[in-house]
């Protein structure tokens, strides 16, 4: 009888250590100068000054998330490099909401057996998503489970923290009533919902992953596996300017909920919403899947952004100016342009 061995146990260390060889230039490209060097560190350093930035009252924010079943979707096109994009995004995206620069990112992946192709392409996702979003990466955790994992499954949870001069906090205390709410585009399903996504798409209307889509000039794997769009540019470019900064009194990153639950909840006491949709266009994949799955328009609102991936909320003198700053800035992206789509209300 064989001794017994953890690789007997579903364990590979040789193979593991394989997958690491090939994480540091993924991780590497994403450092700035204010990345201390620690060689075969159990952490990683990020220095708060430095690299032209001078913080007097430095706030920390940081945020924590994942990217959800839409992993089941990547696991059946058999495309891996976007999903770590959503996991930053996800992330990210809700430090930005404060106002904050994101700093640094950590990653934390979970595999059932160890794969170093697999985790590649799941490493390059995050450092290309960390270079959208100005973060560095600067550590993270792969673990394999052979018994909590299924082969084939895996997950992927992430980390960030940001910085922001407490002065220039965006915490939502400034809201007022007769604020602008003002909408920046998403690219697409970004990262929620996927659940009620897969069971339309998949159990219901039966369409495989690399099905084509008509209506949307892509397949089924392509128009799903988008990924979430990081806005680390535009809210640099308020933070950034002295005459727009002042202006914004809230941020809000779009994601389960919706844009109604999502803005209300930044809102202070005595303070509601009134949301005009109409002169805003929602994003062809939403329709398609709204009538995939005959889904009842108030269940889309609730589930999906439904084409706003960040609301701002701004004072009503200055929304036309942020306006035309965004767009005229190409900061919106996603091909469409941000919009006025709300007031803050007495409630």
């Amino acid at each position: 009888m064989s001794a017994t061995t953890y690789k007997s146990a579903g364990v590979d260390l040789e193979l593991y250590e394989q997958s690491m060889q090939r994480l540091p230039r993924l991780i590497g490209r994403t450092h700035s100068p204010r990345v201390m060097p620690l060689v075969g560190g159990f952490a990683g350093l990020f220095q708060l000054q430095g690299d032209g930035r001078r913080y007097e009252d430095p706030v920390l924010v940081s945020g924590t998330d994942g990217v959800g079943t839409k992993l089941k979707v990547a696991i059946r096109a058999g495309r891996f490099d976007t999903v770590g994009v959503d996991l930053v995004a996800m992330c990210v995206n809700d430090c930005l909401c404060l106002g904050a620069e994101p700093l640094f990112f950590l990653d934390y992946l979970a595999l059932g057996k160890d794969d170093p192709d697999l985790i590649e392409q799941l490493v390059k996702g995050v450092s290309d998503g960390c270079l959208q979003a100005g973060a560095a990466l600067i550590g993270g955790e792969t673990a394999i489970m052979p018994d909590l994992y299924a082969a084939g499954d895996f997950d992927m949870a992430g980390f960030c923290v940001g910085v922001v001069e407490k002065s220039q906090l965006i915490d939502g205390s400034r809201i007022g009533a007769g604020d602008a709410i003002l909408s920046v585009p998403s690219n697409g399903l970004h990262s929620n919902g996927f659940s009620l996504v897969r069971k339309v798409v998949f159990e219901q209307a039966g369409l495989g992953i690399d099905n084509q889509i008509d209506q949307l000039g892509t397949t089924v794997g392509e128009a799903l596996l988008i990924p979430t769009r990081i806005y680390a540019d535009v809210v640099r470019a308020l933070m950034g300017d002295p005459e727009l900064r002042p202006a914004v009194t809230g941020i809000a990153h779009i994601t389960g909920g919706g844009l109604a639950e999502n803005v209300s909840r930044l809102l202070p006491e005595g303070c509601g919403i009134e949301l005009d949709r109409s002169s805003g266009d929602v994003p062809p994949v939403f329709q398609w899947l709204q009538s995939l799955g005959d889904i009842d328009s108030e269940e889309m609102d609730r589930v999906f952004n439904m084409g706003v991936g960040l609301a701002l909320i701004v004072k009503s003198d200055a929304a036309d100016h942020v306006l035309s700053q965004l767009n005229e800035a190409a900061v919106s992206g996603a091909g469409r342009e941000s919009q006025r789509i709300g007031t803050v209300v007495p409630a």
